[in-house]
């Protein structure tokens, strides 16, 4: 009994032995794992070196846009409900709004400067918020439209609606509400 007690023992120091030996790495195999972690972290530096390369461009051309858009106020015009005369909820030109925005056409051809027209949509704050959206970009669009048949070129002209975000009056009366219904020329050089 004490043979057999001192033989399975015998053969647990083996097993553990063994089990303990097979866990150990050996130098080669270390060296191979951490050449390759460190082939890892040099190509994650130079993608992280790419990246920074490229940030820096988008900033920097995003600079050189900012620069080009801080164009100078020249003049604005503001065409409220009272000249626009926008059918409620439609974005169609009134005779009365065709001719103010004819002689604003003139005005531009007539400068002959190198301007940028800023077209902006407002309306009061009755209807959704993305029904008022939708109906001040139309309404600014039908104006980008009409200056473009008169011989303003598209590309000098911009289209941005407020909806009802940018109210000049309250919009608690029919006076107020008729103010925030308008279309905003900004002129810029």
């Amino acid at each position: 009994m004490i043979q057999r007690r001192s033989s399975v023992m015998i053969a647990g120091a083996v097993l553990l032995g063994a089990v303990s030996l097979g866990g150990c790495a050996t130098k080669k195999y270390v060296n191979q794992q951490v050449g390759v972690v460190q082939t890892q972290v040099a190509t994650h530096d130079t993608k992280l070196q790419e990246l920074d390369a490229t940030t820096r461009d988008a900033l920097q051309r995003a600079d050189a846009a900012g620069k080009l858009a801080e164009g100078k106020f020249v003049y604005s015009m503001v065409l409220s409900d009272d000249s626009l005369k926008f059918p409620i909820s439609k974005a169609t030109l009134s005779p009365e709004t065709q001719a103010r925005l004819d002689a604003f056409a003139a005005k531009l051809k007539a400068d002959n400067r190198n301007v940028y027209v800023e077209v902006q949509g407002h309306t009061d704050a009755t209807g959704s918020d993305e029904g008022n959206m939708r109906l001040g970009e139309e309404r600014a669009e039908a104006v980008r439209r009409y200056l473009n048949h008169q011989g303003v070129a598209l590309n000098r002209i911009g289209v941005i609606s407020y909806g009802a975000e940018a109210p000049v009056a309250p919009n608690t009366n029919r006076a107020g509400r008729q103010a925030n219904r308008r279309v905003v020329l900004i002129v810029l050089a």
